[in-house]
């Protein structure tokens, strides 16, 4: 049933299957061509459906996913800079969650406004900015002569840092062909947890020698130095400049499809976009077509994020309380982590194929298993270690399938925006759970606290339900059938 979702959201037909993700579709390509040069009126996303990836476009997806290294990056630097700022200022380590909830709270707010600053001046603009800005506050973080003004820079950089995500998978999904978008958009997403690996790497290995003032300086010039390669390289969506239609857009969007497929676009050819909405509108993501699974939406990303939360942030104090030392217990963000990492690459490879709303509640189903397992698990560690690497796949895994769903269910009009206030929304589950976690270990111990995670978790669930049919194939094909006819 659920056949090549983002292909029928985003303007192609039924189409032949392709043989692999990255290979060329089935079909006569001599046909294909001459309805292009026929006068014919086709939308972008269409068009890269029916021709194979091309070096331009892994170019598009290899910077989107250096953004994201770097992204991943200054957001986790901080928890293994945390210690030393505090002992540089004199702080105990709880006066460090105001640092951590600026940073999170910049996130938060950049991933809602710079999302629908993409889908207002353009995808480019809006990374090129959303890279000075976490590269520029990096910097000054290094120069910070106060906890009050690393709070404020921390929530500075978060603003940048927060709003890249949306817009260079916004960007990376509008130059992907249906059937390989799944692959395409966990490879941008998997730049964050690698950059946050190499994080921890650098300041493990480099810190004693230049400080933690010294990280931030790597941290701040290497999204600059990024920032001036992205100017000279990074180009626009064509599928957004014929979504804004401004003069000179059209050619622009020509000249950019041409420089893809390989070849000049016939003149006869017409580029129309899909749906038309109120670009950039937070209030459009609330439009009849797209109200319920707006809301359904949020709601998953919100709970989803509480429960991955409460799990990475407080799983080793979970397991040290339940009698591990320390240094064992910390081997259990190791594996949860790792274990996403490995199951994010056969779920990518799955999701074009598989119908992602029933997908979704199965794995939240396993997540309030895992957690249920965990509750019982006691200090059978073999058992708990095995769940805790199931919950990859059970409480974070949704994210990835979560990331490829949305980019589905808006149109190139409101697709920054509709993944920046989703993730915005995320975050904000993220500062939730950072505290429900203590919550919950400290009123029902270490059960409660496994418990408590399915909570979430089970609220997720009853969300997915509510997605419309709309964002299947068959709801999709339908209303695009509706759209079209009702244009000519």
């Amino acid at each position: 049933m659920f056949v090549r979702l983002a292909r029928v959201l985003h303007g192609s037909g039924s189409h032949e299957p392709a043989a692999s993700p990255f290979g060329n579709p089935s079909l006569s390509t001599t046909n294909w061509r001459k309805s292009m040069a026929a006068g014919a009126s086709h939308s972008i996303q269409e068009i890269l459906d029916r021709e194979p990836l091309r070096w331009q476009q892994w170019l598009i997806f290899s910077l989107c996913f250096i953004v994201t290294v770097l992204d991943g990056f200054d957001t986790q630097v901080i928890a293994y800079t945390g210690p030393a700022i505090a002992e540089a200022f004199g702080m105990a380590p709880a006066d460090m969650t105001y640092i951590f909830i600026s940073g999170t709270l910049g996130m938060a707010v950049g991933a809602m406004a710079l999302g629908s600053v993409g889908d207002k001046i353009g995808r480019r603009p809006a990374i090129l900015g959303a890279m000075l800005l976490f590269g520029l506050f990096s910097l000054l973080i290094a120069f910070a002569t106060s906890p009050a003004e690393v709070v404020v820079l921390r929530f500075l950089t978060g603003l940048g840092m927060g709003g890249a995500t949306p817009v260079v998978l916004a960007l990376a999904a509008e130059y992907a062909p249906g059937r390989a978008r799944g692959t395409v958009l966990t490879g941008v997403l998997l730049g964050l947890p690698l950059g946050a690996v190499l994080g921890g790497m650098l300041a493990s290995a480099w810190m004693p020698a230049i400080g933690w003032q010294g990280i931030y300086l790597v941290g701040g010039a290497l999204p600059l130095a990024m920032l001036l390669v992205s100017l000279a390289v990074l180009p626009e969506s064509p599928q957004f400049l014929v979504a804004r239609g401004k003069a000179g857009d059209e050619q622009k969007s020509r000249a950019l499809v041409a420089r893809i497929i390989a070849r000049q676009v016939p003149a006869e050819t017409r580029f129309v976009p899909v749906e038309k909405v109120v670009k950039g509108s937070v209030a459009a993501l609330f439009a009849p077509a797209y109200r319920t699974n707006t809301v359904a939406v949020w709601t998953i990303y919100l709970f989803n994020w509480v429960a991955w939360f409460m799990l990475l942030l407080w799983l080793p104090t979970a397991l040290t309380t339940a009698g591990l030392p320390p240094a064992t217990a910390a081997m259990g963000t190791v594996t949860v982590n790792t274990a996403f990492l490995i199951y994010a690459i056969p779920l990518s490879l799955a999701l074009p194929k598989v119908n992602v709303r029933r997908l979704l509640i199965g794995m939240f189903a396993l997540g309030i298993a895992v957690c249920l397992g965990l509750a019982a698990a006691g200090e059978n560690w073999t058992a708990v270690f095995v769940l805790v690497a199931v919950a990859g796949f059970g409480v974070g895994g949704q994210q990835l399938a979560l990331n490829y769903l949305i980019s589905g269910i808006y149109p190139t009009e409101l697709r920054a925006t509709g993944t920046g206030w989703a993730i915005g929304i995320g975050r904000t589950g993220a500062i939730l759970g950072s505290a429900l976690g203590g919550f919950f270990l400290q009123v029902g111990g270490v059960s409660g606290y496994y418990l408590g995670i399915a909570v979430p978790l089970a609220a997720a669930t009853l969300a997915v339900a509510l997605i419309r049919a709309r964002s299947e194939p068959e709801g999709a094909a339908r209303q695009l059938r509706r759209d079209l006819r009702s244009s000519t």
